[in-house]
């Protein structure tokens, strides 16, 4: 198939990589060009880190974080620099004919460093990833860890924005300027989820050990590292059933929206129908040590949690 220019050769179309749901390789192509659109502006500015499955749900998926010799030159890169020594060359996806070479290539998932790719000790969001209580699917405890966080956004001036992961839970994201490093990103986010904690010890832990969690959600605030990344928007995910991480208002997240709701079959009619929600998140991004007085004094006023004190 032909792209802006670039000739994409996807072979074996036919072949089944999502057995549940009959969906093939062809399906996940065809999917990729048709929110190309509105997924990339999310993804030109990163490194991606590439979950690839050759044979579908059926075979193996490993994680590639280098691109390939043999990626065309005209797929971007940055040059990532591990912290033990040596680096990696990421792939960008800066256009539609990226995001459909990588769909071509059998990636089923692509996954977004927290760093631009100019910028990489900096990051330009702030991610929570919430489950639910281990062995259980309660959405309704995970909705409620969402708007939570959100509420204690709103008390510090900043708006959060929500998707589901198309998993098992939601992200809450919240972007920032870029002026900090990780270790002041993971330590704010950290802070948030600790008032949270104090709040309602009886509904959230920082405890990473799930034996001690003791039905509680874990305020899931690790992500927020250097190398680490988290799904891109309306990506899929290698899970029966193609589900996809949606950007959703945080009305639907009120109104019961759960983490599989939207899948490749109905994604792209919902965009048809309704602006992405995300579509202006980065003109919101916000100083974290502009308010980093305020949420000390928030976690003052607070009890420290029995958790802290074992």
């Amino acid at each position: 198939m032909n792209i802006d220019g670039h000739e994409i050769d996807v072979s074996n179309r036919g072949k089944i990589f999502f057995p549940d749901a009959g969906l093939t390789k062809g399906d996940l192509v065809d999917y990729y060009e048709r929110v190309a659109e509105t997924m990339v502006p999310h993804m030109r500015r990163y490194g991606v880190s590439m979950q690839r499955f050759p044979d579908g749900l059926k075979g193996e998926g490993f994680f590639n974080k280098d691109a390939p010799d043999y990626f065309p030159d005209w797929i971007r890169t940055v040059t990532f620099p591990r912290r033990e020594g040596g680096s990696f060359r990421a792939p960008i996806v800066d256009s539609k004919a990226a995001l459909v070479y990588l769909a071509s290539q059998a990636v089923i998932t692509p996954h977004l460093y927290l760093s631009p790719a100019d910028n990489l000790e900096h990051p330009d969001k702030m991610v929570y990833d919430l489950d639910p209580p281990e062995d259980t699917e309660d959405f309704a405890a995970v909705r409620q860890a969402a708007l939570d966080i959100r509420d204690v956004m709103e008390e510090l001036e900043v708006q959060a924005w929500v998707q589901t992961t198309g998993s098992k839970g939601f992200h809450v994201v919240v972007p920032l300027d870029g002026s900090l490093g990780f270790d002041e990103v993971r330590q704010f986010a950290h802070d948030v989820a600790l008032l949270l904690v104090r709040r309602r010890e009886d509904r959230y832990t920082l405890e990473q050990h799930k034996e001690k969690r003791k039905g509680r959600i874990f305020m899931d605030m690790l992500r927020n590292s250097y190398g680490a990344t988290s799904v891109a928007p309306y990506a899929v995910r290698a899970r029966p059933g193609a589900p996809v991480a949606t950007p959703l208002e945080w009305r639907e997240v009120e109104g019961g929206a759960s983490p599989r709701d939207w899948s490749i079959r109905n994604l792209p009619n919902r965009l048809a129908q309704k602006e992405d929600p995300w579509r202006h998140i980065m003109r919101h991004a916000f100083s974290i040590a502009s308010r980093r007085e305020k949420l000390d004094a928030m976690l003052d006023q607070e009890e420290p949690a029995q958790e802290e004190q074992d």
